[in-house]
């Protein structure tokens, strides 16, 4: 973000990476708009929509009491309005205008050691089907809810959103370079949505070279949504 963010993380295990800045990125927010992170880690995608949309109100939620100080920490020193509860997603929060979460990737398993990265990368007893209903149970009317997943998980996640009342599924695919398959997609669905989906034009992440496009350039270091 060029800058604007500065974020205070563990040395190892959860680490924040170009997941949280293109989640952020794609939240329609505006000033004065109460938005909801949940798994909120240290807090890189909240602070990098603070730093794009001056005036938001943003309630966190992380599990991790430890990460949840860390998020208060770097909200503060970012003077960012708003409370970071340590508590289980499932348990209710503020209403909200947006919501939006990166959750675990992988259903089950223990693949790293590190217990961090392990519970950030894989699900234990809440499943996305609990992640989309906790990001609904205090959403607006046509407020929007939005996921990054893996690209290989966009079904399960868009039929999550639609079980919890979130319809007109937006998919924005992330190619990690031109004419590659996608690895990430963000999906985003609003609270009541009856009309159609949508596929979005997607964002090409990298150029043969193996640097930042200029489209990613825009929203990674300049602060740019990422258009729906």
């Amino acid at each position: 973000m060029g800058g604007r963010v500065r974020l205070v993380q563990p040395a190892e295990g959860l680490r924040a990476a170009v997941d949280a800045v293109l989640l952020a990125a794609a939240v329609p927010a505006r000033a004065g708009d109460a938005v909801l992170e949940l798994g909120c880690g240290t807090g890189a995608a909240f602070l990098c929509l603070a730093a794009r949309v001056p005036g938001i109100f943003v309630t966190a939620v992380e599990l991790d009491p430890a990460l949840a100080g860390l998020a208060q920490g770097n909200a503060a020193r970012a003077g960012v309005s708003g409370t970071i509860l340590a508590q289980d997603i499932r348990v209710a929060v503020p209403p909200c205008r947006h919501a939006f979460a990166n959750p675990p990737y992988w259903p089950g398993g223990t693949a790293s050691p590190h217990a961090g990265r392990r519970n950030a990368a894989h699900e234990a007893d809440t499943g996305l089907q609990d992640w989309a209903k906790a990001m609904a149970q205090g959403l607006e009317w046509r407020g929007t809810a939005t996921l990054v997943l893996p690209a290989q998980r966009f079904s399960l996640g868009a039929a999550a959103l639609r079980a919890a009342g979130c319809g007109s599924v937006s998919l924005l695919p992330l190619w990690p370079r031109a004419g590659q398959p996608a690895k990430r997609v963000i999906l985003q669905a609003i609270k009541g949505g009856r009309g159609p989906d949508r596929m979005l034009p997607g964002l090409v992440l990298h150029q043969a070279d193996g640097g930042f496009t200029p489209e990613a350039e825009a929203v990674l270091r300049h602060a740019q949504p990422l258009s729906g």
